[in-house]
C-alpha cells in the first residue's frame, strides 16, 4: 500500500481515538457522498460535528489544515447536508478540522472546532 494511504490510516486513527477520549460518539467513519467523502462523523451535545482529518508527515508545504481548501470545503458541505437529510437532524452541526503532523513515533494533533462555516 502506498505510504501516503497508511498515513492518512494512521492520522484518522488518531483523531477518532482522540474524538473518543473527549467524549464524542463516532456516528460513521468515511461516509461518501458524490465526490465527497468526511473522514469522521461524530455527536457530542446534541450537534453532528463533520470533521475532516489533513494528516501530513512536515510542513514544507504548509500545515495539515491548510489543505482543506474552498472547494473541499464545499463537497464536505454538500455531503452533509445529504446527511442530515439522511439521518433527519433537526439540531446544530459543526464542521471541525484534525490536523496531524507526524514525525517518526512521534505525532501533534490539532482539532480546530468551528474550522469554517458553510457558505451559502
Amino acid at each position: 500500500m502506498a505510504q501516503h494511504l497508511d498515513t492518512g490510516r494512521r492520522g484518522e486513527l488518531l483523531a477518532k481515538n482522540h474524538l473518543l477520549s473527549q467524549g464524542y460518539e463516532i456516528l460513521d467513519e468515511n461516509w461518501t457522498h458524490g465526490k465527497a467523502e468526511i473522514d469522521l462523523i461524530a455527536y457530542k451535545d446534541s450537534v453532528i460535528i463533520f470533521t475532516e482529518v489533513k494528516t501530513r508527515t512536515g510542513t514544507g508545504f504548509g500545515e495539515p489544515e491548510d489543505f482543506v481548501d474552498n472547494r473541499k470545503q464545499k463537497l464536505l458541505v454538500d455531503a452533509a447536508d445529504e446527511y442530515i437529510y439522511l439521518m433527519n437532524h433537526q439540531g446544530e452541526v459543526r464542521f471541525d478540522i484534525i490536523s496531524v503532523l507526524i514525525k517518526g513515533d512521534h505525532y501533534t494533533l490539532k482539532h480546530i472546532e468551528d474550522a469554517f462555516w458553510p457558505q451559502g
